[in-house]
């Protein structure tokens, strides 16, 4: 396994995990299905802090992030976004692919990042206090998918 920024070559294999995500679960509560397109405009503008996880060509995961909120008061506050593909869970390309995130975000002078994480991905909290994440908030019913609401747990690591 390798961990790279991710290129143009890479959207249609990070499509397809990110799209049967939005498709399948309530991991994140977008309906919005993701282009090739719109993920190589993504790509290149974000460049290093959008990482992927490949093996021999095959795009595993991948992991990225944007500014927490709009304003030159939160330039150093980054919320990011982790997906691995079913048979990459469980076996270290979640947390390789964080440390890589996270030494980008370092040198880039991210003073923290932050995790917003569905009440129903109970895996997803468990994989960010694992890696250093704190349970900063839950913010009840915030989220509508499914025809149910849903619970936003809010993870902080401050760098």
């Amino acid at each position: 396994m390798r961990i790279r920024p991710a290129g143009p070559a890479d959207a249609p294999g990070i499509a397809a995990i990110w799209n049967a995500i939005i498709v399948d679960t309530a991991a994140t509560f977008t309906t919005q299905t993701k282009t090739e397109a719109g993920l190589i405009a993504d790509m290149t503008q974000r460049g290093a802090a959008f990482q992927v996880a490949e093996d021999a060509g095959r795009v595993l995961g991948f992991a990225t992030y944007g500014q927490f909120r709009g304003g030159p008061g939160y330039a150093h506050t980054m919320e990011h976004s982790i997906q691995l593909a079913a048979e990459a869970r469980g076996r270290g390309t979640g947390r390789a692919l964080m440390t890589a995130l996270e030494d980008v975000a370092r040198a880039q002078g991210v003073h923290s990042l932050w995790a917003g994480v569905s009440g129903e991905n109970p895996g997803g909290v468990t994989f960010h206090r694992r890696i250093g994440y704190a349970e900063i908030a839950r913010l009840p019913q915030v989220g509508f998918k499914f025809g149910r609401w849903m619970d936003l747990i809010l993870l902080q690591k401050i760098l």
